[in-house]
């Protein structure tokens, strides 16, 4: 299991779903995507989850609506390779693909069975600017009766989705690949089980 300090109920607010100040490496005009376009991605990804969770809909109608806006903004396969890591490059393209879909599913279930419990909040895009060859934009989540606290979206430049996520500083993609690691390293390293567990966790 992760050793992030976050406890699941906070990253489940986004997550998926789904750093630093720096200066761009690239002219503007070479890039593909842009500071406000990645911040008016952010917007429509924010509002679609203020929407799940003041929608009333039962826990399987969120995760449904959850599964969506996460396959819509992120970069799924991207995520999951990252997730993978250094495991995923002995995997076979069929097995990469079959990994990204479990991982899908197994993201959605388990951060969305979780926003029932931020009924009531709200989440806000703060700013955005170019970091590199990404790009970074910052929200703020305030929940009833809790501390408001920061959700850092990092957004590819390549093609415009995001592929990260930062809550309090923690990368969603590494308390991940921790997990996942864990729970492949339970199974021998054998990918195809841990994509048929993946599938009813």
């Amino acid at each position: 299991m992760s050793n992030s300090p976050l406890s699941l109920g906070r990253r489940a607010v986004l997550a998926g779903l789904a750093g630093g100040a720096a200066a761009l490496t690239l002219p503007r005009t070479a890039l593909a995507f842009s500071v406000e376009r990645a911040r008016a991605m952010i917007d429509n990804v924010v509002r679609d989850i203020n929407k799940i969770i003041g929608s009333g809909k039962s826990e399987a109608g969120m995760i449904k609506d959850f599964e969506k806006l996460f396959s819509t903004y992120g970069d799924v396969p991207r995520i999951a390779a990252l997730v993978l890591g250094p495991d995923g490059r002995t995997a076979s393209s069929s097995q990469r693909s079959a990994f990204a879909k479990a991982f899908q599913g197994y993201m959605s279930r388990k951060y969305g069975r979780r926003f029932r419990e931020f009924i009531g909040g709200s989440i806000e895009v703060q700013g955005a600017k170019a970091v590199k060859s990404f790009y970074e934009v910052t929200t703020m989540t305030r929940l009833k009766g809790r501390a408001p606290f920061e959700v850092v979206f990092v957004v590819a430049d390549k093609n415009g989705k995001f592929i990260d996520m930062k809550i309090e500083g923690i990368s969603l993609v590494k308390s991940e690949r921790s997990e996942i690691g864990a729970l492949l390293d339970k199974r021998k390293g054998d990918l195809n089980r841990l994509i048929a567990d993946l599938k009813k966790i």
